[in-house]
């Protein structure tokens, strides 16, 4: 590990002048390439204090062993330089996207003699018309197949057209009219050109033009009495219409845009693109990247503006791109859009109407395709391995975690405090050992006395159940009277809370207090993805590569995306069947502006009339008909248990043990079956 100290330029050497800097590591290998408007004050950056610095910021600069630059005139040359470095070193710590799938081309290939019209993947050559991408090949034959009948353009390959030209004969889309055979010399190559041409107008939009031109020719051979040419131009027509139905009309008024969508979370990201030409989506495309270093949405859309069009120039740039984030500044990228396209190209949010409805379509795109690059990486045996591999090493397990319990607290300033705890065995869910409690009490101010209280209800049943049942051998299968599988039979060997130092100290004091000592313990701080091991002053930091990191990320993720949606339920619950229900004439609006000016129904008992007035749309009246309601419906004293002391809820009439919302048996208060609805 290099101490940036060593290699940081001296005071005054950086010009104060925009340019382009590369790291490079003992090897003289590029690590990081970026740019700056200023070269001076965005390389002090990396030269602070290393505990300042984000953690993957951190590696980079200790991982580089020099600093070199180059001083441009302008943002916009900076940014093609940049572009052009990491295209040429690709460097490991810069954001890189990668296909999340290799997305076909439909290509004319303009730069041969008798043009081509074929199926075309992977790096784009010079002289070749582009058209996508498109979601699947058989799309592209597809329509290329209804095309031909009017298009009669070449789609063979070089060994049948030279076989053609050496025996005389045509191939079989010769002798059917689906080519017009300029192997035996049937189409001059001039006109098969301007064929080639009128095929890629009609694929870049510009449709209407040459319908309008073939209904005129079909009426003028009806009125001359050549019906069978007339018939010949009503079914081309039919089958341009039914090639263009192909991509449906999102924006009416024959938009050319491409349209940006991002999805991310702190150690990935993925992009979405839809192609929109003439208002038709033509084409569509992702990609998904691992995030090396700290950055913006901003910051991502640039990164992905510059692989879309960093070879791109000319129509394939679209007058105007829309995206989710602008970068910062956004003037230079502007800019440079500009100077590839040769005019002007609007870079904008949608704010409204048909653009902004669309992003949202492929915004959603974009989360799919990141959660569906997330299930395939966690679906793989090898990889779900290594990562409880590298879990047991980085925590000096003595074998890897095959049950993992994950804890999270989740309320609304301290109202509706819930917890949620979820399993994954063997890198996978386990939904049916899912569980929920209900925090009460005092508990409920603090996160850490309500991760130690949860820690203690849970595995106190567990030693319950164990002493109930005694010591069991592995296979034996432990029931409840009515047949379901013990809730806290089975003791994890890593328990991981949400939180930082504090939780854990919380949760390994709990442990310790019940006499467990052969369950390991660690935290998973959100900030900066630090994994907290009990009394140690100092966080591990696992590599941002790590399939062990990535797993410990999927568990807290999921024990919070369960524990919020608890307590959702409980708050929609509440106001649901509180007692604003009885005040008469109040309407779920102005119970909702009620609860959110005072925060909770017992902050709303305690106000004045003067203030229920306060709130929009309470009027005298109303505020003094809330508090007779209020006033009236006292809650009742919580129940207690006598042999634990603990807080119950009270039983809600018509529910039975083990269904959701339902009470359980005394000794176990308020923990509940995870159940997905």
């Amino acid at each position: 590990m290099a101490d940036p100290s060593s290699y940081r330029p001296k005071p005054g050497e950086i010009p104060d002048s925009p340019g382009v800097y590369r790291f490079r590591d003992e090897h003289r290998r590029v690590i990081y390439v970026g740019k700056a408007k200023s070269l001076r004050q965005r390389l002090a950056n990396y030269f602070q204090d290393l505990a300042s610095l984000h953690p993957r910021t951190r590696t980079m600069v200790t991982t580089a062993a020099s600093v070199e630059w180059t001083v441009v005139s302008t943002e916009v040359e900076a940014l093609q330089l940049e572009y052009t470095w990491i295209k040429e070193f690709d460097p490991r710590f810069n954001v890189k996207y990668r296909d999340d799938k290799s997305y076909p081309y439909l290509a004319v290939t303009m730069n041969e003699e008798f043009p081509r019209v074929q199926v075309m993947r992977g790096q784009k050559r010079k002289g070749v018309r582009y058209f996508g991408p498109y979601g699947h090949a058989w799309a592209i034959r597809d329509t290329v197949d209804l095309l031909l009948r009017v298009f009669p353009v070449r789609t063979c390959s070089a060994g049948v057209f030279k076989n053609a030209e050496r025996t005389g004969r045509p191939c079989l889309l010769g002798y059917i009219g689906k080519c017009s055979a300029p192997c035996v010399g049937r189409i001059s190559p001039e006109d098969h050109r301007e064929l080639a041409d009128e095929f890629c107008d009609f694929m870049a939009g510009r449709t209407g033009t040459y319908l309008r031109r073939l209904e005129k020719q079909m009426t003028e051979a009806a009125e001359e009495m050549e019906y069978e040419r007339a018939a010949r131009l009503r079914d081309d027509i039919e089958a341009l219409k039914k090639a263009m139905e192909k991509s449906a009309v999102v924006l009416t008024d024959a938009t050319d845009a491409d349209l940006v969508a991002v999805a991310e979370d702190e150690l990935e990201a993925a992009v979405q693109i839809f192609h929109v030409r003439g208002g038709r989506v033509r084409g569509q495309r992702g990609w998904v990247t691992d995030k090396v270093e700290d950055v913006t949405t901003g910051a991502l859309v640039e990164h992905a503006l510059q692989q879309l069009y960093g070879e791109e120039t000319g129509d394939s740039v679209p007058k105007e791109v829309l995206v989710p984030a602008l970068p910062d500044p956004i003037e230079p990228v502007q800019d440079w859009l500009t100077g590839r396209r040769g005019s002007n190209v609007s870079l904008r949010i949608p704010q409204r109407g048909d653009k902004k409805a669309l992003m949202e379509t492929v915004q959603r795109n974009a989360q799919q395709a990141l959660a569906l690059h997330k299930t395939k990486r966690a679906s793989d045996l090898t990889t779900r391995s290594r990562a409880l591999e590298e879990i047991a090493g980085a925590l000096e397990l003595d074998s890897a975690p095959l049950r993992i319990e994950c804890y999270d607290i989740s309320h609304l300033q301290g109202e509706d405090v819930v917890a949620s705890m979820v399993v994954f065995e063997d890198g996978l869910q386990r939904k049916s050992e899912y569980r929920r409690f209900q925090i009460k009490g005092f508990a409920g101010q603090d996160d850490v006395r309500s991760m130690h209280e949860v820690i203690t209800r849970r595995f106190r049943r567990y030693l319950a159940e164990k002493e109930k049942t005694g010591e069991w051998a592995d296979g034996d299968v432990l029931t409840e009277e009515d047949g379901r599988p013990r809730r806290f039979a089975y003791p994890p060997q890593l328990v991981v809370v949400d939180g930082g130092q504090p939780q854990v100290a919380a949760a390994k004091r709990a442990l310790d207090e019940l006499g467990i000592d052969d369950i390991a313990v660690c935290g998973l701080a959100k900030r900066l993805e630090e994994v907290w091991l009990p009394e140690e002053d100092d966080p591990v930091v696992l590599p941002r590569t790590s399939e062990g990191l990535y797993l410990l990320q999927r568990v807290r993720d999921e024990a919070h995306r369960f524990a919020i949606t608890y307590q959702r339920a409980k708050r929609g619950k509440r106001l649901r069947s509180g007692p604003l229900d009885e005040v008469p004439g109040l309407g779920e609006g102005r119970k909702l502006a009620l609860i959110k000016h005072f925060g909770s129904v017992k902050k709303l008992r305690s106000a004045t009339i003067d203030q229920i007035q306060e709130v929009p749309g309470i009027g005298r009246k109303t505020a003094e008909t809330i508090a007779v309601a209020l006033a009236r419906a006292v809650p009742p004293a919580p129940a207690v248990n006598t042999a634990t002391g603990e807080i119950m809820e009270e039983e809600e009439p018509g529910t039975s043990a083990g269904s959701p919302g339902a009470p359980v048996s005394a000794g176990a208060p308020d923990e509940r079956r995870g159940q997905e609805t």
